[in-house]
């Protein structure tokens, strides 16, 4: 029976499109591309690169939903707090809900270090960049 780890990873592997000699040389960058602003280092610093513009596709994509997540819940908890301050706890959960930003952040950092391209969960299929 895998894991939980491998049933959560279980995405699209398409590290086999891109040469080992960019990802060696790139896996740096790739990491970068997952801590939040930081994904502007390998898109502006690694433009040649597929598997840096890969990575940097994903952290991308998972930063931007982090914050329009961000601000529906600052919304939706102010609109919660102004009905009754009694539903303010609701908040907690919203926060803990984000914790699977940060799975999903460790995931691509994993993928990246060991030099795979795996579509992140849930919203790895989506392209920004090309």
């Amino acid at each position: 029976m895998e894991n939980k780890f491998e049933q959560l990873n279980n995405t699209p592997d398409t590290t086999a499109e891109f040469s080992s000699e960019d990802i060696q040389q790139n896996k740096v960058m790739a990491i970068l591309a997952y801590f939040g602003l930081l994904v502007l280092v390998p898109i502006f610093g690694a433009k040649d690169s597929k598997f840096a513009r890969y990575h940097a596709n994903q952290g991308l994509v998972l930063f931007l939903a982090a914050i329009a997540y961000s601000i529906a819940t600052s919304i939706l908890t102010s609109i919660l707090i102004a009905i009754s301050w009694r539903l303010a706890f609701l908040s907690t959960i919203f926060s803990l809900v984000s914790i699977a930003f940060l799975v999903l952040m460790v995931l691509g950092i994993i993928n990246a270090a060991n030099g795979k391209a795996k579509e992140l969960p849930i919203i790895g299929k989506f392209k920004l960049l090309k």
